[in-house]
């Protein structure tokens, strides 16, 4: 019963972050050691696809997705580096309950062309903050830039309710992090690079 709950766990874990690594796993249920994550994945594999990349990434396979219901078909496609390292802040933030993927914002504007469209990479609510979680990994700056923007909009409009609007980025090099810095002046904003996360545990 104890491994069939851990398994099941995992499972939707895979559900709500699409693709997760072996030490990302490890790290949100707790496996303990590299040995017994390796053990645990492996008694799984059945519900399982498994692709190397540094170290094994596993997302579900049809028999796993049947298992807890997600109608998400994954692949193992190119952006696979874009979930993990949003899994990245996952981690940092404290797995947070309120964690969703994908979300939309809108502002309708009084014509077409005024009407702001916004999808952030994550959303999750913290205290009174309402923070939106973004990844910068292969898109040009110049597409951040515009993003940027819009959120400046949103929140000009008060789109975001009475909650403060945070934002989280992460992105790849210290070059980069410094340019999203200063496109975000004016938001409260922290940007991380992936070196951020080798062997250190954060919280907001």
């Amino acid at each position: 019963m104890k491994r069939r709950k851990r398994e099941e766990a995992i499972l939707l874990s895979l559900k709500k972050l699409d693709y997760l690594t072996r030490t990302q796993i490890q790290e949100i249920h707790q496996l303990k050691s590299d040995r017994n994550a390796q053990r645990v994945l492996k008694q799984m594999e059945e519900y399982l696809h498994v692709i190397r990349n540094g170290e094994n990434i596993y997302y579900l396979n049809a028999k796993g997705r049947e298992l807890v219901n997600c109608d998400k078909v994954r692949k193992s496609t190119g952006n696979i580096d874009h979930y993990i390292m949003r899994n990245y802040l996952y981690l940092m933030c404290g797995c947070p309950k309120s964690w969703e993927n994908e979300i939309r914002f809108k502002s309708v504007g009084n014509t077409k062309k005024d009407t702001v469209v916004c999808v952030a990479d994550a959303y999750f609510k913290h205290g009174d903050a309402f923070i939106i979680v973004e990844v910068d990994n292969t898109q040009k700056m110049n597409k951040n830039k515009v993003k940027i923007e819009k959120y400046k909009t949103l929140k000009e409009r008060g789109t975001f309710g009475p909650l403060i609007p945070n934002f989280i980025w992460i992105t790849t090099t210290e070059y980069r992090r410094k340019e999203l810095l200063a496109l975000n002046k004016g938001l409260a904003v922290q940007v991380y690079t992936i070196a951020d996360f080798k062997g250190v545990k954060k919280h907001v």
